[in-house]
């Protein structure tokens, strides 16, 4: 795979750029609504993906031997979905062919954010969803 067919594999959602906390005991992750600084809220893209690692250094490029050892991307990302052998879903824009269909799916994080520098405590925002199929992107039916 290309490194341009790897990056076609980003469905464009958001997830994976939200903060999430680890438990140090128990070494549970939790999700929260807090979207890394260079994420925009609106269109769910980086800010400035070429130079995110100069400006977020905790900033994960994911690649293939990474995506399998990688516990925290949501399960609707495109990298696990295919790292476990399941096909993308309808709502992929590989798939429906239009880059909103994510959104419509409702599984960007598009308006669910708060800002990292509005955010406060982190710990004050944990949320579910990032981590669940929503049921809009379940539907098949809504293709097309």
């Amino acid at each position: 795979m290309t490194r341009a067919e790897w990056e076609s594999l980003c469905d464009g959602c958001g997830r994976c750029c939200l903060h999430k906390l680890r438990d140090e005991e128990t070494d549970r992750l939790a999700y929260t609504n807090v979207a890394c600084r260079l994420l925009d809220g609106e269109t769910c893209q980086c800010k400035d993906y070429a130079d995110r690692k100069t400006r977020v250094p905790d900033c994960v490029k994911l690649t293939p031997k990474r995506v399998a050892a990688i516990d925290w991307l949501p399960p609707t990302c495109a990298y696990r979905l295919l790292a476990e052998g399941r096909d993308l879903p309808w709502w992929h824009p590989l798939v429906s062919g239009r880059a909103e269909t994510v959104h419509e799916a409702g599984v960007s994080v598009r308006g669910r954010t708060i800002a990292e520098r509005e955010a406060g405590d982190f710990e004050d925002h944990v949320v579910a969803w990032p981590g669940r199929w929503p049921p809009g992107a379940k539907d098949r039916r809504r293709a097309g």
